[in-house]
């Protein structure tokens, strides 16, 4: 069982640096380009830190779906997704497919081209900074719900 206490280690640093780096960008990045932009500049200077963060982003989130395939696997957890009190793994599924499909279809395929051709960036960004406050609220919700019912609490 060595092997799942390494996919442990991996999935709990994973998750760590991906909902980390999101709290970041969601109260720090964001709060800062609103207050240090000019509204019309805001998206601009949100993508540029954003080129930079992606790559990460990805990473992270292909390490905590490999790590957290490999436990469900190694353990034989499938069952669990049919009970409803481990409604926390779906939730876990659910938020790395929200991210999978952000950060590898959405950004890349058509996020980037609106963002760079936007009509109306000062609203853009609003939806923007509004849409990490939602991922960002879900994740806490997922992650507390994991904790707490990975060590029988709920």
């Amino acid at each position: 069982m060595d092997d799942f206490i390494v996919a442990r280690a991996i999935h709990v640093l994973a998750v760590l640096m991906w909902i980390g780096g999101l709290a970041f960008v969601t109260t720090v990045v964001t709060p800062y380009v609103r207050h240090g932009r000019l509204p019309a500049r805001r998206l601009a200077a949100f993508q540029e830190f954003e080129r930079r963060f992606a790559p990460q982003a990805r990473i992270w989130v292909l390490l905590a779906g490999a790590s957290g395939f490999w436990m469900v696997h190694r353990a034989s957890l499938w069952s669990r997704f049919a009970d409803p009190h481990f409604w926390w793994m779906h939730a876990m599924v659910a938020l790395w497919a929200i991210f999978i499909m952000m950060l590898f279809v959405i950004e890349p395929l058509f996020l980037h081209r609106h963002m760079e051709e936007s009509t109306n960036p000062i609203a853009d960004f609003d939806r923007l900074e509004r849409m990490h406050r939602i991922l960002l609220l879900l994740a806490v919700i997922t992650l507390l719900g994991a904790v707490a019912g990975s060590h029988g609490l709920i």
